[in-house]
């Protein structure tokens, strides 16, 4: 399988703390997320690595729920997760521009998460995988735009 990766990025006029303000405040992802529509932290949790939190997901199909633990918590520069654990990370990195901030979003299908699919889905992995790749390079870009829209208008 290849393409178990993706990122894009946007500037938005914003400060780089700010910013991460807004995305290490899980319980805002509903706000600018296309499928992620609420998060609240693990027993009254906050953004620092070790942390963990849940998250309801929903598209047209159906609604889950995730756990997923916080891998890195650097005030300004970078708030990332993985779910599960161990399966998918999911990034933001922040760097200082002209123009404001460029805010990159990242999406990386971990080897945990591909054996998790294969044990769950068998000969339909790749199906469930290559679904799961199409809704992280269509989310993604809407999902920072609609950060941009909401941090620009704050």
């Amino acid at each position: 399988m290849t393409d178990l990766q993706y990122s894009d990025s946007i500037v938005i006029a914003r400060p780089a703390q700010v910013l991460y303000d807004m995305v290490a405040d899980i319980a805002r992802m509903g706000e600018w997320s296309p499928v992620c529509k609420a998060c609240w932290w693990d027993e009254g949790d906050a953004p620092r690595v070790g942390a963990w939190f849940t998250g309801r997901n929903e598209t047209a199909e159906r609604t889950w729920e995730t756990r997923s633990e916080v891998v890195a918590a650097e005030p300004g520069r970078e708030f990332a997760f993985t779910v599960g654990g161990t399966w998918i990370r999911w990034g933001y990195t922040f760097a200082s521009s002209n123009e404001g901030t460029v805010v990159t979003e990242s999406w990386e299908f971990l080897p945990e998460g591909i054996s998790r699919f294969e044990e769950r889905y068998g000969d339909e992995a790749p199906g469930q995988i290559a679904d799961r790749r199409m809704a992280a390079h269509q989310g993604i870009p809407m999902t920072l735009a609609a950060l941009k829209r909401i941090a620009e208008s704050e």
